[in-house]
């Protein structure tokens, strides 16, 4: 499950920092909330946001570096291929809710950038996944076992950088890794016999999901020196900005729109993998709705073929019950924005909670 979105580092005014990093190309898949002009236009925090980036893109290429040449390969392979960097951007972001502490900040950013990219290479091998960010995925590359070791390594890395933090952020980081595989485990697993089909997606995405994308916050705030109850607001919005983030992203995988991560449309429902569109088109059915019955039938047959596959496609994005998955994305956004009703009136504030929005109102 990945997300993109559209236009460019560049609208926000963040480029020319961000341009001393060698930022991949692949970042233009990131659209930036509006709110985000606020920071690069304020004459403290945007050049302080902005350094920030490129420190954390230099860091995450050294964390990465390995003095074995398959181990280096392999650990360049996801990062060189671009990414949208949005959780160590979130973690940067919270830190400004405080007293940033440069050093902690930029390295507690590098860590949960790492720790997205090794559960990535997990990720495609589990599902199969022939492309990441628009190139072959690893284990197409190298094969599964490699695959998964890299994973292994850079979450080793990881590791030893959230040992240095401290035992707070180490506590962080572990139990947001046993969220990560339990989010997995279940997903693998399936719903419990007697599980509400809804329930159980929602939790195994805030678990898969969510968990990091509120852990960015945490960290930011925590190395912030912020009061514990900013640290529990951005533990909240996190939480349900990155439920929202997956939501959507389930959501254009049935839109019938090619992303730029190389995914295309519908591959979700080839892999009988159970989204919200999908979900809520089953209810609609077992309620009794025909039209909801009938897509279901094309959801369930052979999709193997491109045509087969094109007019579940269409059949699924046509139906109202697609709309309401938007809604239900949409109100995940607006719950995340009402978790920072506490915050004083800031430039910081005003972005995280475009932020929230836009992770729903992008179309790829």
């Amino acid at each position: 499950m990945t997300q993109s979105f559209n236009s460019g580092w560049a609208s926000v005014g963040l480029n020319s920092a961000l341009d001393t990093a060698d930022i991949p190309d692949d970042a233009d898949s990131l659209r930036l909330p509006p709110g985000f002009a606020l920071i690069a236009e304020d004459p403290e925090l945007g050049p302080s946001v902005s350094s920030c980036l490129a420190e954390v893109e230099k860091q995450l290429r050294g964390a990465i570096a390995n003095s074995d040449p398959l181990a280096d390969a392999t650990s360049r392979h996801l990062v060189e291929a671009g990414g949208k960097r949005i959780r160590p951007l979130l973690t940067i972001l919270a830190s400004h809710l405080g007293n940033p502490a440069r050093t902690k900040v930029v390295q507690a950013a590098v860590v949960v950038e790492l720790t997205h990219l090794a559960t990535l290479y997990h990720d495609d091998v589990m599902d199969s996944a022939p492309y990441r960010r628009g190139a072959p995925t690893a284990h197409e590359v190298w094969g599964n076992s490699v695959a998964i070791l890299t994973g292994d390594l850079i979450f080793a890395r990881a590791s030893i950088l959230v040992s240095e933090l401290g035992g707070e952020a180490l506590g962080i980081q572990a139990r947001t890794f046993e969220r990560l595989c339990l989010g997995q485990l279940h997903e693998t697993v399936g719903p419990r016999d007697g599980q509400d089909d809804l329930e159980h997606y929602l939790s195994v995405i805030a678990d898969k999901t969510g968990s990091l994308v509120a852990a960015s916050g945490q960290l930011g705030a925590i190395f912030a020196d912020t009061p514990r109850e900013v640290v529990d607001i951005m533990v909240s919005y996190g939480e349900k900005v990155g439920v929202a983030f997956q939501l959507a992203d389930d959501v254009i995988d049935v839109t019938g729109l090619k992303v730029k991560s190389g995914k295309a449309p519908g591959t979700d429902l080839r892999e009988g993998v159970p989204t919200l569109p999908v979900i809520l088109l089953r209810r609609a059915a077992a309620a009794g709705d025909q039209s909801a019955a009938d897509v279901v039938a094309l959801v369930d047959s052979d999709l193997s073929s491109d045509e087969a596959l094109a007019r579940a496609v269409a059949a699924v994005r046509s139906h109202p019950q697609t709309q309401e998955a938007w809604a239900v994305a949409q109100q995940w956004a607006d719950d995340a924005v009402a978790a920072l009703d506490p915050l004083p009136e800031s430039v910081v504030k005003h972005a995280l909670a475009s932020f929230a929005q836009a992770v729903v109102s992008r179309d790829v």
